[in-house]
């Protein structure tokens, strides 16, 4: 061995990592400050870091994050459990975690501003679901996002039909799951914002914030999707709504004509059953559904 090479490991000092320099689960962007030396990185460049930070959490902001928004996560991998919560915790969200379908039964107390929620919990490989169902029926309308490893086609589907918002698979960087759950959050507020008024026409009466429907004062018991469906028709006051319109008001990404269609056959039955007369929700051929107000 050269000699210099021999002088050059004998004068290097072995690296440790001291228990005081351990900051965990601390991203490089987060531990980043201004005011430390950073010889590589000139002045220009540094404004340029901060406007993008800026910029990044400006739009954050905009589209639905986070002030005074409760996630709740269900998760029964601790390590997961434990990221998906620190990085929803650094942009402002109050999170509170299960790791079972009976903690959350049990300890869930008030409604939360969305649910992030795995399907396979412990040894029940369906867990999810009934959670799901279990939180829809408590909190109708409240936004539930599948976590899950599971990327099966029927999975989604089920999921989705079921009346999660979103459905998103395993590995996801937290970055992109923050600013999913952010999406989600700004869709909610908008269907929030667009539910203040109860809506009544021809002895139908419609609140879509308490999600009870009547006719003639007799209680229909409607669906969550099928709720959304008739509410968007009525606040249409007689404008035809193409499928695809209707497919996003019931806040799901896989609808079909013919799944969109049984649900008016089931509002429409329904609401027979108490007056066999209606006839309010008009198929326009080829296009969609319009409302008609019924008599009365």
């Amino acid at each position: 061995m050269h000699p210099l090479f021999l002088l050059i490991i004998t004068q290097c000092e072995p690296f440790v990592l001291r228990p005081e320099e351990k900051k965990p689960m601390q991203s490089h962007r987060s531990s980043w400050n201004s005011s430390q030396a950073t010889p590589n990185i000139t002045s220009s460049q540094k404004r340029g870091m901060v406007a993008l930070r800026s910029r990044e959490q400006l739009t954050f902001e905009l589209t639905g994050g986070a002030m005074n928004s409760h996630i709740v996560v269900v998760e029964d991998d601790v390590d997961q459990l434990a990221n998906y919560s620190y990085a929803l915790t650094k942009k402002g969200f109050k999170v509170s975690g299960y790791e079972s379908t009976d903690e959350i039964q049990h300890a869930l107390s008030g409604q939360p501003s969305l649910v992030l929620l795995d399907i396979h919990l412990g040894r029940d490989p369906d867990a999810g679901f009934g959670i799901c169902q279990w939180l829809l029926d408590r909190y109708p309308g409240l936004p539930v996002i599948f976590l899950t490893s599971r990327t099966d086609e029927i999975d989604q589907i089920f999921g989705l039909r079921l009346g999660a918002w979103d459905y998103l698979t395993k590995p996801i960087s937290t970055a992109l799951l923050v600013e999913k759950v952010a999406a989600v959050l700004k869709r909610a507020n908008r269907a929030r914002n667009g539910m203040d008024t109860v809506l009544t026409d021809g002895g139908l009466i419609v609140d879509p914030d308490r999600a009870q429907v009547s006719y003639h004062g007799e209680p229909v018991n409607l669906t969550v999707t099928e709720l959304a469906i008739l509410e968007a028709l009525m606040r249409a006051e007689g404008a035809v709504l193409t499928y695809d319109q209707l497919a996003e008001r019931t806040r799901q990404t896989v609808v079909t004509n013919n799944t969109l269609s049984t649900h008016i056959k089931h509002i429409r039955r329904k609401i027979k059953v108490i007056d066999q007369s209606f006839d309010g929700l008009i198929n326009v051929y080829g296009t969609g559904y319009r409302w008609e107000s019924p008599p009365g």
